[in-house]
């Protein structure tokens, strides 16, 4: 806990809201806030606070450890920002106020700040890449300023001992273990798990190239918060700042983790082709092939990371309520990319919830593309669109009669087909829930994906008969649905089902559906993780 002097946060932030609080009187002040920094902007300089907070990862609970971390963080951004940190001052309570960089023997330090230079925001590379002034130019220099850093890094014993995978895995864990309050509101309990098996099933899989990148000195003292909003790009410089300094096991990292953290940042804000590029040019420029094959996990592990920020911030009283909201829906969405990245790797992916009516594929399909945060694209609900029908309620004879014809049905595959394609263009993927009862309208999607190289995976839900008659004959006193299928109809869908065999796809699964809903999920989801090695 802070001091009984050291003002707290909002007392701190009114204070040097006033120009007389600083050196050079500065014509505007701006504040900005993270769940451990207070950051005032006050051009040509900005003060950066770190707020007396104590969590798992890190510990400013007392002056003296705020300040010895202040130097910290000086002295490592000096590295990649050298110019920009100019040192840390001490905030002064005096008779008439408090005063930045204010002489200590006028009155008790309160408080300490790392001083900087004041960096235009319109430089940052995402404001850059927002409005269309970045590309692959400057991120080839990016790399190039990446790629100096990293091999001027010295492998030591002691950064070695980070790459060692009980330290690898018990950091992973913690994250797991602090997102835990996040489940049910961030993200959903098996979308958690799921990412729990995937980090596992991991460090399971890649123990020996991991202990050889350990040996080879690739694990480095690194950035570790590599993120676009951290670089700084000008017509005479890359400046790339705000490392970790609080917790040194996050910045004692692997290249390819650092390297991943700015891929998934590129991806997030829609530039899926310079994150490709970005890391293509860092493994030819670091001579380091296998760095590829780390990047899904690392960008999964990093996204998981920034949703598990974002949620703390959320939760942070002293930052204003818009923001707050902002910080919860990028919570949710870095959530999202995390999985992504573990069933899909870096591409798009077209899931297909496929099955027998009554198998629950709505339920289904609707858990999982909200888990990934893509769009369901829904059979019956296009179907109907089609015909003008409204989705609710089942509907009559004749109307059945109309909405179910081979012509229908081609124009409402024909559809999903279309969309599907259409979204990979845009980089992302799909989830579509239809029945698929026949090999034709399996075989023209896979048809239509592979000539767009796009990969796809049909998962196949079962369940007993019994099981499927009791649930129709659930659904048939219950019509808020848009399915039409109810048990009368059981033999006649049955009869026209054509399952796929053993030999029909490669990339086609059974999940059964028994148990709780959540259950069949993380079914889905572990089944999708172990197809996408």
């Amino acid at each position: 806990m802070p001091s009984s002097s050291s003002p707290s946060i909002p007392a701190l932030k009114e204070a040097l809201s006033h120009p007389e609080a600083y050196p050079h009187n500065p014509d505007r002040i701006e504040f900005k806030q993270t769940h451990i920094s207070l950051i005032a902007l006050a051009p040509p300089r900005v003060y950066k606070i770190k707020k007396p907070v104590a969590l798992a990862f890190l510990d400013f609970s007392t002056l003296d450890r705020r300040r010895h971390y202040a130097n910290e963080e000086v002295q490592l951004n000096r590295r990649l920002a050298p110019g920009t940190y100019e040192g840390v001052v001490p905030i002064v309570q005096t008779d008439a106020g408090l005063r930045v960089e204010g002489d200590p023997n006028s009155g008790e330090v309160v408080e300490v700040a790392v001083k900087m230079h004041y960096l235009e925001p319109s430089h940052f590379l995402d404001a850059r890449l927002a409005r269309g002034d970045a590309g692959a130019p400057e991120i080839d220099r990016v790399v190039q300023t990446l790629c100096a850093f990293y091999e001027s890094c010295p492998a030591t014993a002691k950064v070695a001992e980070a790459g060692r995978i009980d330290r690898l895995r018990a950091v992973t864990e913690e994250n797991f273990d602090e997102a835990e309050g996040h489940v049910g509101t961030l993200l959903s309990a098996p979308a958690h798990e799921a990412l729990q098996f995937y980090a596992r099933r991991f460090y399971d899989q890649y123990a020996s190239l991991l202990h050889q990148r350990r040996a080879g000195g690739f694990f480095v003292e690194g950035h570790g918060d590599l993120r676009l909003e951290h670089v700084h790009v000008t017509d005479e410089r890359v400046a790339i700042f705000d490392c970790i300094e609080f917790n040194e096991e996050f910045r004692h990292l692997d290249v390819a983790n650092d390297v991943a953290f700015l891929a998934m940042d590129l991806d997030h804000h829609g530039h899926p082709g310079l994150s490709r590029r970005f890391v293509e040019r860092m493994a030819q420029g670091l001579d380091d092939p296998d760095l590829r094959r780390l990047i899904p996990f690392y960008k999964s592990q990093r996204a998981q990371v920034r949703g598990k920020v974002g949620g703390l911030q959320a939760t942070e009283d002293a930052i204003p309520l818009p923001e707050r909201a902002r910080s919860r829906a990028q919570a949710r969405h870095h959530y999202q990319w995390a999985l992504r990245y573990a069933v899909a790797g870096s591409t798009p992916l077209v899931v297909v919830i496929m099955g027998r009516p009554g198998t629950g594929k709505s339920t289904q399909a609707m858990a999982v593309a909200r888990a990934l945060g893509w769009p369901q694209l829904a059979s019956d609900r296009i179907r109907k669109a089609h015909a003008g029908v409204p989705l609710h309620g089942r509907a009559d004879a004749e109307t059945r009669e109309r909405l179910y014809t081979d012509a229908m049905s081609e124009a409402t595959y024909a559809t999903l087909r279309t969309r599907a394609r259409r979204a990979a263009r845009r980089h992302r993927g799909t989830v579509l829930d239809a029945t698929f009862s026949r090999y034709a309208q399996r075989e023209r999607l896979r048809t239509t994906l592979q000539a767009a190289d796009v990969p796809h995976v049909f998962v196949e839900l079962t369940a007993p008969d019994e099981e499927l008659k009791r649930r129709l004959r659930r659904r048939s006193a219950d019509d808020a649905t848009a399915s039409d299928a109810r048990a009368s109809d059981f033999e006649m869908l049955t009869e026209r089902y054509e399952a796929p065999d053993a030999l029909e796809d490669p990339r086609h699964v059974k999940v059964r559906t028994e148990g709780a809903p959540e259950d069949t999920t993380l079914r889905i989801l572990k089944t999708l993780i172990r197809l996408a090695d």
